[in-house]
């Protein structure tokens, strides 16, 4: 297990039990919490942020939900439990391994809806291990927000709040299921500011607000986009953790270690577990289906290949990043902003903070993520694996077809309603195509219905010529390799044909083109969203095939884009070492060998070989 106990915090446990025939308010203690002292800190900077984040929870977090919210529950291993009392109330048992996925809090609902209390302590400690790895991190805080999605749809909670008094009911919310749902407001809100600014910058209203004298020198909406930019870059998840430290360590120390955490990059970690979090707990209420997530928490710190990155981040962060990266872009394009370099960097730092970190963290935290030798290794698994066709019995760390066809689970078991929610969410893409095609040179301010039909009609040929090129592939790919190579080659040349005549005699422009790809791109991922949630639609038309072959399309532009950045930085070996350094700066400085912990037993292996 991941507990671990203490001698001289053994001989306190006579101390502990006796709380429980003292009167903690108007009850006895049904449940003692005790202090965790986390001990994983040392191994690298992400276990370092993530045993303070933890540490500021299990003390200063704790004492102040158990005295004076009263909010307090069971949050894990350290709590001793007045077995009787829970014995005759019902037990501790869950009835479901879905909705109670986070069992232990469960636990502390039942126990105060039964007329229990549940105490603080802080004379005992325990020690506990945390995850040091990201993709570790990462899955236990997959599964902890899929337990809050769980929760928000329990009953449990639900009796709770009713019961509650007011301010009790609103300290239970805030520091449950409200926390969560508040993560989620902060991203939507990120979309919808996005939306609406295109809407505004690609309808000409912005350009209209901007031309009005009262409008034109708003210097203070500018300095309170600066200051909002500020406190999204996540410094106010630090508060807690910096307060505790400067009531146990003293608040120059305090200090310290928080100019040397974000030194170490912690804005970009709990930046990037923003997205964990919104993510998972959302489409835990859109489309339920929680799961158990095993970490392992093993100590250990080993590099992780791309595509297990890919599979792991995929639909959490990268497809997010990205779109949110083609909003910014399209607003540089055509946004009044753009021409005021101030305006436009206190509009979208923030948001290109966030654009960033959620495509390249795993990357950036990754052990030995820029060393070339293993970015070939890298290169070549993910080319196996996307290339590799799926089947009954491969699992998804072989074949992408298989990863694919587990990653759409959710909406196999999901109802009605999330089918409907998933649809309309998708819509946003063929909106944000309607206004952008629009803004092409070619149209000559054409405000017709029917440029937006003859963008269909492009986006329909393309997804033909992509259904020639699979089925040729799948016909004449093994025994008729130069007629289906003459087929590619006819449709390139075609291509090309079409764009030159369009350059030449509609005066396309370098920008028209990149406008294309930014409208057309989202539309064709809409396209698809839309008929994986239509699934048994598509399998009945004999059309799942083409949505496979389109999804697996996206998948390889989506690497190529990932991987690219990535390859160039591992061109240059001052980014290896400053990684190195940057990640296990504790380690350095207790003077560990840093190769010892990447390379393992390498070395040991070889020389018994040779003996």
């Amino acid at each position: 297990m991941n507990q671990d106990n203490y001698m001289e915090e053994a001989l306190k446990m006579r101390n502990l039990l006796q709380e429980f025939l003292t009167e903690d308010g108007i009850r006895q203690p049904s449940i003692l919490g005790v202090r965790e002292h986390i001990f994983t800190g040392s191994v690298s900077s992400l276990a370092w942020f993530m045993s303070n984040q933890e540490h500021s929870f299990v003390t200063i977090g704790q004492r102040l939900l158990a005295n004076p919210l009263k909010v307090r529950f069971h949050y894990g291993h350290p709590d001793v439990f007045d077995r009787l009392f829970h014995l005759t109330r019902g037990g501790v048992s869950k009835a479901s391994r879905s909705i109670n996925l986070s069992e232990d809090i469960f636990a502390g609902f039942n126990s105060t809806l039964r007329g229990g209390n549940v105490t603080h302590h802080e004379y005992v400690q325990v020690g506990k291990g945390r995850d040091v790895g990201l993709n570790q991190i990462s899955k236990f805080e997959a599964k902890v927000a899929n337990g809050n999605g769980e929760q928000t749809l329990s009953r449990d909670i639900y009796r709770l709040g009713h019961r509650f008094d007011f301010f009790r009911m609103l300290s239970c919310y805030f520091t449950t299921v409200g926390f969560y749902f508040s993560t989620l407001l902060t991203v939507f809100t990120v979309y919808v500011f996005l939306y609406g600014r295109l809407y505004l910058a690609l309808s000409g209203l912005e350009e209209g607000l901007a031309t009005q004298r009262k409008f034109s020198h708003n210097h203070a909406l500018q300095v309170a986009l600066a200051s909002q930019s500020l406190v999204q870059l996540g410094f106010l998840m630090a508060l807690p953790m910096m307060m505790e430290i400067g009531l146990e360590k003293g608040f120059g120390k305090a200090l310290s270690e928080f100019i040397m955490m974000n030194l170490q990059l912690a804005s970009v970690f709990f930046t990037f577990s923003l997205g964990t979090k919104t993510h998972y707990y959302g489409r835990m209420l859109l489309h339920g289906g929680a799961q158990y997530r095993s970490t392992g928490r093993g100590f250990v710190v080993f590099h992780a290949k791309f595509a297990e990155n890919y599979r792991l981040y995929s639909r959490s962060h990268f497809v997010k990043g990205i779109e949110l990266m083609t909003l910014l872009i399209v607003y540089q394009l055509f946004g009044q902003t753009s021409h005021s370099t101030i305006a436009y960097i206190f509009v979208t730092s923030s948001m290109w903070f966030l654009v960033l970190t959620w495509l390249f963290a795993p990357f950036l935290f990754n052990p030995s993520g820029f060393e070339w030798a293993k970015i070939l290794d890298d290169w070549s698994d993910w080319n196996k694996w996307i290339s590799n066709r799926g089947g009954i019995g491969v699992s998804p760390e072989k074949s992408w077809e298989s990863w694919w066809e587990i990653e759409q689970e959710h909406l196999k078991h999901t109802g009605t309603l999330g089918i409907i929610f998933e649809i309309i969410l998708s819509l946003r893409f063929f909106i944000y195509q309607y206004g952008l095609v629009y803004q092409l040179t070619i149209t000559n301010n054409n405000k017709s219905i029917v440029v937006y039909l003859i963008s269909w009609l492009v986006i329909l040929v393309m997804l033909v010529i992509l259904k020639i090129i699979s089925v040729g592939r799948r016909r004449f790919g093994a025994n008729f390799q130069l007629f289906f190579r003459l087929i590619k080659f006819m449709i390139f040349v075609s291509f090309f044909a079409i764009l030159v005549v369009l350059i030449v005699l509609l005066h396309m422009t370098i920008k028209d083109i990149l406008v294309c790809f930014l409208a057309f791109l989202p539309t064709g991922w809409g396209i698809l969203l839309i008929a994986q949630a239509c699934r048994p639609l598509f399998r009945v038309t004999g059309l799942w095939g083409s949505v496979r072959a389109l999804a697996r399309a996206y998948e390889v532009i989506m690497g190529m884009l990932l991987f690219t950045p990535i390859t160039v930085l591992s061109w240059f070996p001052f980014v290896s070492e400053f990684q190195t350094r940057m990640l296990f700066n504790q380690a350095f400085s207790r003077g560990l060998q840093i190769s010892r912990i990447l390379g393992g037993q390498k070395k040991e292996r070889a020389a018994s070989t040779k003996d």
